[in-house]
Protein backbone atom coordinates (compact mmCIF):
# COMPACT_ATOMS: atom_id res chain seq x y z
CA UNK A 1 0.00 0.00 0.00
CA UNK A 2 1.81 3.54 -0.83
CA UNK A 3 2.14 6.03 1.34
CA UNK A 4 -1.47 8.28 1.93
CA UNK A 5 -1.55 11.32 -0.47
CA UNK A 6 -0.21 14.73 1.52
CA UNK A 7 -2.25 17.80 1.27
CA UNK A 8 -0.07 20.71 1.14
CA UNK A 9 -0.96 24.47 2.19
CA UNK A 10 -1.26 26.86 -0.46
CA UNK A 11 1.82 29.56 -0.92
CA UNK A 12 1.82 32.97 -0.65
CA UNK A 13 -0.62 33.69 -3.32
CA UNK A 14 -2.38 30.79 -2.91
CA UNK A 15 -3.15 32.64 0.73
CA UNK A 16 -3.76 35.75 -1.50
CA UNK A 17 -5.94 34.40 -3.69
CA UNK A 18 -8.09 32.55 -0.84
CA UNK A 19 -8.46 35.94 0.69
CA UNK A 20 -9.37 37.62 -2.35
CA UNK A 21 -12.24 35.42 -3.16
CA UNK A 22 -13.49 36.70 0.20
CA UNK A 23 -12.79 40.00 -0.41
CA UNK A 24 -14.36 40.30 -4.13
CA UNK A 25 -17.63 38.10 -2.64
CA UNK A 26 -17.88 41.12 -0.09
CA UNK A 27 -17.60 43.69 -2.72
CA UNK A 28 -19.79 41.70 -4.73
CA UNK A 29 -22.50 41.82 -2.33
CA UNK A 30 -21.88 45.02 -0.61
CA UNK A 31 -20.75 47.39 -3.39
CA UNK A 32 -18.57 49.29 -0.76
CA UNK A 33 -14.81 50.54 -2.35
CA UNK A 34 -12.05 48.20 -2.70
CA UNK A 35 -9.94 50.08 -0.42
CA UNK A 36 -12.78 49.87 2.46
CA UNK A 37 -12.78 45.93 2.58
CA UNK A 38 -9.06 46.09 1.56
CA UNK A 39 -9.13 48.16 4.77
CA UNK A 40 -10.76 45.45 6.15
CA UNK A 41 -8.84 42.84 5.66
CA UNK A 42 -5.91 43.88 6.48
CA UNK A 43 -7.17 44.63 10.31
CA UNK A 44 -9.14 41.65 10.86
CA UNK A 45 -7.87 38.99 8.69
CA UNK A 46 -5.22 36.81 8.98
CA UNK A 47 -2.87 37.70 6.19
CA UNK A 48 0.26 36.94 7.70
CA UNK A 49 0.48 33.57 5.35
CA UNK A 50 -0.81 35.73 2.43
CA UNK A 51 1.59 37.52 -0.36
CA UNK A 52 -0.32 41.23 0.53
CA UNK A 53 0.98 43.03 -2.34
CA UNK A 54 -1.09 39.88 -4.81
CA UNK A 55 -4.17 40.42 -2.18
CA UNK A 56 -4.15 44.17 -2.81
CA UNK A 57 -3.47 43.65 -6.64
CA UNK A 58 -6.51 41.44 -6.67
CA UNK A 59 -8.62 42.92 -4.57
CA UNK A 60 -8.04 46.51 -6.43
CA UNK A 61 -7.63 45.59 -10.16
CA UNK A 62 -9.79 43.06 -10.69
CA UNK A 63 -13.14 45.60 -9.99
CA UNK A 64 -10.78 48.40 -11.88
CA UNK A 65 -11.78 45.96 -14.96
CA UNK A 66 -14.65 43.77 -14.33
CA UNK A 67 -16.31 45.01 -17.63
CA UNK A 68 -13.81 43.52 -19.37
CA UNK A 69 -12.99 40.37 -17.09
CA UNK A 70 -17.15 40.09 -17.52
CA UNK A 71 -17.37 40.67 -21.09
CA UNK A 72 -14.62 38.13 -22.00
CA UNK A 73 -16.41 35.44 -19.34
CA UNK A 74 -20.00 35.98 -20.88
CA UNK A 75 -19.84 34.36 -24.20
CA UNK A 76 -18.19 31.12 -22.15
CA UNK A 77 -20.85 30.73 -19.65
CA UNK A 78 -24.39 28.26 -19.94
CA UNK A 79 -26.45 31.21 -17.90
CA UNK A 80 -26.01 35.35 -17.15
CA UNK A 81 -23.14 35.98 -15.19
CA UNK A 82 -25.80 37.70 -12.32
CA UNK A 83 -27.17 33.74 -12.04
CA UNK A 84 -23.86 32.50 -11.24
CA UNK A 85 -23.15 31.42 -7.25
CA UNK A 86 -21.77 35.19 -5.79
CA UNK A 87 -18.37 33.06 -4.47
CA UNK A 88 -18.17 31.04 -8.04
CA UNK A 89 -18.08 34.58 -10.02
CA UNK A 90 -15.89 35.61 -7.61
CA UNK A 91 -13.61 32.79 -8.50
CA UNK A 92 -13.83 32.85 -11.84
CA UNK A 93 -12.98 36.89 -11.99
CA UNK A 94 -9.81 35.84 -10.45
CA UNK A 95 -8.76 33.45 -12.52
CA UNK A 96 -9.79 35.33 -15.72
CA UNK A 97 -8.22 38.14 -14.43
CA UNK A 98 -4.55 35.85 -14.13
CA UNK A 99 -5.48 34.89 -17.45
CA UNK A 100 -5.66 38.37 -19.50
CA UNK A 101 -3.40 40.25 -17.09
CA UNK A 102 -0.85 38.04 -15.74
CA UNK A 103 1.29 36.06 -18.37
CA UNK A 104 3.93 35.49 -16.22
CA UNK A 105 1.30 33.41 -14.59
CA UNK A 106 0.77 29.64 -16.48
CA UNK A 107 -2.33 28.75 -17.80
CA UNK A 108 -2.07 25.69 -15.73
CA UNK A 109 -1.43 27.26 -12.89
CA UNK A 110 -4.45 30.09 -13.16
CA UNK A 111 -6.67 26.60 -13.39
CA UNK A 112 -5.44 24.45 -10.83
CA UNK A 113 -5.27 27.26 -8.04
CA UNK A 114 -9.51 28.73 -9.78
CA UNK A 115 -10.30 24.68 -9.12
CA UNK A 116 -8.84 24.37 -6.00
CA UNK A 117 -10.68 27.73 -4.63
CA UNK A 118 -13.72 26.57 -6.23
CA UNK A 119 -13.63 23.10 -3.74
CA UNK A 120 -12.98 24.92 -1.13
CA UNK A 121 -15.37 27.43 -1.23
CA UNK A 122 -17.77 26.29 -4.17
CA UNK A 123 -20.88 24.38 -4.32
CA UNK A 124 -20.14 21.13 -4.31
CA UNK A 125 -19.71 20.12 -8.11
CA UNK A 126 -18.62 24.15 -8.75
CA UNK A 127 -14.70 23.22 -9.37
CA UNK A 128 -16.06 21.67 -12.83
CA UNK A 129 -17.94 23.95 -14.18
CA UNK A 130 -14.80 27.08 -13.10
CA UNK A 131 -12.19 24.64 -14.80
CA UNK A 132 -14.76 24.50 -17.92
CA UNK A 133 -15.04 27.87 -18.20
CA UNK A 134 -11.83 28.73 -17.55
CA UNK A 135 -10.47 26.36 -20.35
CA UNK A 136 -12.20 27.87 -22.81
CA UNK A 137 -10.96 31.09 -22.15
CA UNK A 138 -7.06 29.97 -21.47
CA UNK A 139 -7.60 28.93 -25.16
CA UNK A 140 -8.86 32.25 -26.35
CA UNK A 141 -6.05 34.06 -24.33
CA UNK A 142 -3.02 32.82 -24.28
CA UNK A 143 -3.51 30.68 -27.33
CA UNK A 144 0.17 30.14 -28.03
CA UNK A 145 0.67 29.06 -24.22
CA UNK A 146 -2.34 26.63 -24.49
CA UNK A 147 -1.41 24.95 -27.64
CA UNK A 148 2.41 24.28 -26.62
CA UNK A 149 1.36 22.61 -23.39
CA UNK A 150 -1.67 20.91 -23.74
Amino acid sequence: MGAPARKTQPGKRGWARRCAVQALYQWQLTAQSPSMIEAHFLAEEDLQKADTAYFRELVHQIPARVTEIDTALDPLLDRPLIQVDPVECAILRIGAYELMQRPDIPYRIVLNEAVELAKVFGAEQGHRFINGVLDKLARGARPVEFDALS
